[in-house]
C-alpha cells in the first residue's frame, strides 16, 4: 500500500513538514507494512520554501535584508534538489507578522528585502527562480523590490521618493537604467493565489490594505498612490498590467514584477506540486492524505488540498483532507475532487489548546480516518 500524505502548514501550529511528519506515524499507527511518502505543499504563502526544499531535498539558505520597516531581518530562503531553483518567500522578508500590530503602516513599509533575496539568488547564479508572495505587509506596488534590483523612483524634482506607497502618489518618472541584467536570463515563476487587480474595489489596498494598518481614508490615498504608478509604469516599460488577475497580489508585488521583470504568475499550489513532482508520485499511489489549518469555502476557491485533489483524481486516486477546522462551506470542496473531509479536533478544547496539540491530533485524526479506511476495505471485500 502506497500512501502520500500531501498536507500544507496549520498556520501558527504546525509547519507543512511537521504535519507530514505526523501524518506518517498516524498512518503507520494502523498500516504498518505501508509505504508512506511525504510531500508537504504551500500555495506560494509561508511555508512555501520549507516544502519545497523538503520535497526537493535542497537546501536552505539565509541572508540579512531590509525588512518592512527598514530595519534587518535575517531572512531564510532556498535552493531545491535540482541546485538550478532558487525558491524564495516574500513573507520572509516583507511580510506582516514581522510588523507589530501598533506600527502597521502601509505608507512606508518597503518590499525592498524581497529584492534583495532575488538579488541574492541572481548572486549564487541559479536559472529559475519560485517566489511566493502570500502574506505582505507592503503596498508599495513592488516598487521596492525593483529599488533593490537597481531602479530608481522620481518626484517632478528628480529626487528619489522615499519607501512606501504613500510617497508614490508624488511618481513623475522611472529610471530603468540601472536594472539588474541578470533578471532577462532567468526564468521567472510567481507563485499568487489571489485574483485581484492592482487598483479600484478588488485592488491591492482596497481588499488587503485594512488588515495591514490602513484606515478607510488612508486606502483611499493608497488606491490613488498605486494607479499613479501604474500610469508611469506603463510609460516607462510599454506593459500594461495594473488589471491582470494578480497584480494586485502582496500589495502590489504582483504587478511590480509583471512591470519591471520576465515573471509569470501562476497559482501556488500548481508551482509547488510540478517542482515536487507530485504528479509522477501520484500516478502510483493508493491513497492521498492532505490537510491545513482551516477548510471552508476559500479553500474550493483553488487552495493547496483542491490543487492536489485534481492532480490525484486524473489518476483515479481517492483523497481524504484533515483539517484544523471546518468552516463556513467546508463541504464545497468534496465537489473539487476531495473524497473525504475531518477535523482533527475530537471534542471540544479552545482554539490555544489545539494549536498546542497540533502534532498530536494530527497524527490520532490520521490513525482514526486510516481504521476507518480498513473498515471500508473489509467491508468492500465482503460484497463482491
Amino acid at each position: 500500500m502506497r500512501v502520500i500524505v500531501a498536507p500544507d502548514s496549520f498556520k501558527g501550529s504546525v509547519s507543512a513538514l511537521g504535519v507530514a511528519e505526523a501524518m506518517e506515524r498516524g498512518v503507520k499507527a494502523v498500516f504498518p507494512a505501508a509505504e508512506v511518502l511525504k510531500v508537504p505543499v504551500a500555495d506560494g504563502g509561508e511555508g512555501t520554501v520549507e516544502a519545497l526544499v523538503a520535497a526537493t531535498r535542497g537546501r536552505l539558505e539565509h541572508a540579512v535584508v531590509k525588512g518592512p520597516l527598514g530595519e534587518p531581518v535575517r531572512a531564510e530562503w532556498g535552493v531545491l534538489g535540482d541546485g538550478k531553483t532558487a525558491v524564495i518567500e516574500m513573507a520572509a522578508a516583507s511580510g506582516l507578522p514581522l510588523v507589530p500590530k501598533d506600527r502597521r503602516d502601509p505608507r512606508i513599509t518597503t518590499t525592498f528585502g524581497t529584492g534583495e533575496l532575488l538579488r541574492a539568488a541572481l548572486d549564487a547564479g541559479l536559472s529559475r527562480i519560485i517566489i511566493g508572495i502570500g502574506g505582505s505587509a507592503t503596498n508599495d506596488g513592488g516598487t521596492g523590490m525593483a529599488r533593490a534590483l537597481g531602479i530608481r523612483f522620481l518626484d517632478g524634482a528628480g529626487a528619489e521618493l522615499p519607501d512606501g506607497g504613500a510617497a508614490l502618489a508624488r511618481l513623475q518618472r522611472i529610471d530603468l537604467a540601472g536594472l539588474d541584467p541578470r533578471l532577462k536570463l532567468v526564468d521567472l515563476l510567481v507563485a499568487c493565489d489571489v485574483d485581484n487587480p492592482l487598483t479600484g474595489p478588488r485592488g491591492a489596498t482596497a481588499v488587503y490594505g485594512p488588515q495591514k494598518g490602513a484606515t478607510p481614508e488612508l486606502v483611499r490615498e493608497l488606491d490613488l498612490a498605486l494607479a499613479r504608478f501604474a500610469e508611469v509604469a506603463k510609460a516607462a516599460t510599454g506593459r500594461d498590467v495594473a488589471g491582470i488577475a494578480g497584480a494586485g497580489a502582496a500589495g502590489g508585488l504582483g504587478a511590480g514584477l509583471l512591470f519591471f521583470t520576465p515573471a509569470r504568475l501562476r497559482p501556488g499550489v500548481a508551482i509547488v506540486l510540478e517542482a515536487a513532482g507530485f504528479a509522477a508520485l501520484v500516478k502510483d499511489a493508493d491513497l492521498v492524505i492532505t490537510g491545513e489549518g482551516r477548510t471552508d469555502f476559500q479553500t474550493a476557491m483553488g487552495k493547496a488540498p483542491v490543487g492536489l485533489a485534481a492532480v490525484a483524481k486524473a489518476h483515479g486516486v481517492p483523497v481524504i483532507c484533515l483539517a484544523g477546522g471546518l468552516g463556513e462551506g467546508a463541504d464545497d470542496v468534496l465537489a473539487k475532487g476531495i473524497d473525504a473531509l475531518a477535523s482533527v479536533v475530537p471534542q471540544a478544547m479552545s482554539l490555544e489548546e489545539a494549536m498546542a496539540r497540533g502534532p498530536e491530533l494530527i497524527e490520532a485524526a490520521t490513525a482514526r480516518a486510516c481504521r476507518l479506511m480498513r473498515v471500508g476495505v473489509v467491508l468492500g471485500s465482503k460484497l463482491r
